[in-house]
């Protein structure tokens, strides 16, 4: 991913979403419409969100230091579970709007309403693709990505809401388009949420550990392995230490060269691109990877 372009489409998404919001608030103002307004509302947290993304897209690019000394990748993790949360609250606060609607109908002047929320939609779909390219390779961007896609949607509501008023003074079908986004928007927000905790928990990012075990005892120089960890650090990162018990008249330019044998099949096979391997002969010989410790699973 080309960080200095994200950086370009970060600062020109931030842009047109302040634009976007600023003539939410005043179209709903002007037409009274109770769905602009909180789609204003929605996009103003949005572009809070966005902005939060861009200071952690900005804090990741920094070299790493004696205080940091895995870097600040996982700036843009601690971004990505923020805005999640964010996603979820305002979903379900949306989600109890809607039903609210339902019994106290609003007075829409449609035009207003229908010119206001179509420029909505062609901003919101411009900005979405503007953060598509690069919403598969980083969560951070992804999460950013989908606060675009909700407003789209948000934004197809409103826009169909708009004609089904302005023509025939639907007002009931405002709400019900309002529902549907807001459970998809919940189902992203969700995913989101759960896997950046689980970088920021340090969970296997389902690594077959059974794999691991085979792989590195395919190796005839190791006879067992223990006490392994491995975890997600970021997007671009996953990582793996372990301890390996090996035969006692290994030199230590074998050593050398079975560690990086060991990293490059992990690697290849298993997508591990950080292995951290320490030697022994006696110690752990019987232990195993995974152990039971007080009713829990421990890595051991």
């Amino acid at each position: 991913m080309n960080k200095d372009h994200t950086t370009k489409r970060y600062v020109f998404v931030t842009l047109l979403n302040v634009i976007i919001t600023i003539a939410e608030f005043l179209g709903g103002i002007l037409s009274g419409s109770l769905a602009l307004l909180s789609d204003a509302v929605h996009n103003l947290s949005d572009v809070g969100a966005i902005i939060l993304s861009f200071v952690a897209h900005l804090i990741s690019r920094r070299s790493r230091n004696q205080r940091k000394t895995f870097g600040y990748d996982r700036a843009e993790t601690l971004a990505a579970f923020t805005n999640g949360v964010v996603l979820i609250v305002i979903s379900v606060v949306l989600f109890v709007e809607a039903i609210q609607r339902f019994w106290e109908p609003e007075h829409i002047h449609g035009g207003i309403m229908l010119v206001v929320s179509i420029i909505g939609l062609v901003a919101n779909i411009i900005s979405m693709l503007a953060m598509h390219h690069d919403a598969k390779g980083n969560l951070n961007v992804r999460s950013t990505f989908i606060h675009m896609l909700s407003d789209a949607l948000s934004s197809v509501a409103v826009v169909i809401g708009a004609i089904f008023i302005y023509f025939w003074n639907v007002t009931w079908l405002d709400p019900v388009l309002t529902i549907l986004v807001s459970i998809f928007v919940l189902h992203e927000a969700y995913e989101i949420t759960m896997k950046a905790a689980n970088v920021l928990m340090e969970s296997n990012p389902n690594i077959d550990l059974n794999s691991v075990n085979d792989i590195v005892l395919s190796f005839p120089e190791v006879k067992n392995i223990h006490h392994v960890h491995v975890w997600r650090y970021s997007d671009d990162f996953i990582m793996m230490d372990a301890h390996i018990n090996v035969d006692r008249n290994l030199h230590a330019d074998e050593l050398e060269n079975l560690y990086q044998d060991i990293g490059k099949k992990l690697k290849s096979e298993l997508g591990i691109n950080h292995v951290t391997l320490q030697a022994e002969c006696e110690r752990g010989r019987n232990d195993k990877m995974i152990v039971p410790c007080r009713g829990t699973m421990r890595i051991r």
